[in-house]
């Protein structure tokens, strides 16, 4: 099974970059996950996806243009499940989850905190919610992967500049604690888990050239259960796709 994620900041913009070019001649492609769609889904011509043999799930927010996640699956999913049962995130189009007989998938976008305060906080609330949410579901269903864009930084080799003195959120102790103790209790970081000292990112700035430099974070993760992880063949980024200020992440298990 290979399975990618990839915040593409727009699906709509995404696809007059060449997304859909991309996924088709990125061949074995089982899942296909996105984040911050910031489309409704009468908007988008799901026909695309469905002609090049994807299954359809989708989760869109209240606001229209904000946010969103959609899953597309070869296999028709046995089950798809909107959110997480909390108003103030499902609102936001955070949480998609799809079951591939005893696999299930969460498709995930945590908030950002970079544009105040109050979102920082807000961000913080759903990590702090997110973490029981996901314990329920372990209790029944043992091969989760949960995917996406976390918004965290987690260890110093994720970014380009750690001593970095600003303290933006993304990059704060709280929330890098937060990603040691869910990496320690129930899943593996699946490309640290293959590539234990490389280097290597997902999301850049548009400022300063800061791709071209390679001046980057990695913030979008494949969390694999322990109970999968003995499956992950290896794991990787796809840095060639540039249709967002992001790049896919894959999985093969």
């Amino acid at each position: 099974m290979k399975i990618v994620s990839y915040n593409v900041n727009g699906v709509r913009a995404a696809i007059k970059k060449g997304l859909l070019d991309w996924l088709a001649e990125e061949k074995g492609v089982d899942v296909f996950c996105i984040q911050e769609t910031k489309a409704q889904i009468e908007q988008l011509d799901n026909n695309a996806f469905e002609d090049l043999g994807f299954h359809v799930s989708w989760h869109q927010a209240v606001k229209k243009g904000y946010s969103g996640v959609a899953t597309f699956s070869k296999k028709k999913p046995d089950l798809v499940k909107i959110g997480i049962d909390i108003e103030k995130y499902d609102n936001e189009g955070r949480v998609l989850r799809t079951d591939f007989g005893d696999t299930t998938i969460l498709n995930c976008y945590f908030p950002s905190g970079s544009s105040s305060e109050e979102r920082h906080g807000f961000k913080m609330e759903f990590l702090k919610d997110f973490k029981p949410h996901v314990d329920k579901l372990l209790e029944t269903r043992k091969k989760v992967i949960i995917l996406g864009d976390y918004n965290v930084v987690h260890q110093e080799i994720d970014i380009h500049n750690p001593q970095r003195k600003d303290k933006p959120s993304g990059y704060r102790p709280e929330e890098r604690a937060w990603m040691t103790e869910w990496f320690e209790n129930g899943f593996v970081d699946a490309f640290r888990n293959c590539h234990p000292e490389k280097q290597e990112f997902s999301w850049w700035s548009y400022r300063a050239g800061s791709r071209q430099r390679n001046k980057g974070w990695r913030i979008d993760y494949i969390s694999v259960s322990n109970e999968l992880s003995n499956q992950i063949l290896d794991a990787g980024h796809f840095h060639e796709a540039k249709h967002s200020d992001h790049c896919p992440v894959w999985v093969k298990l």
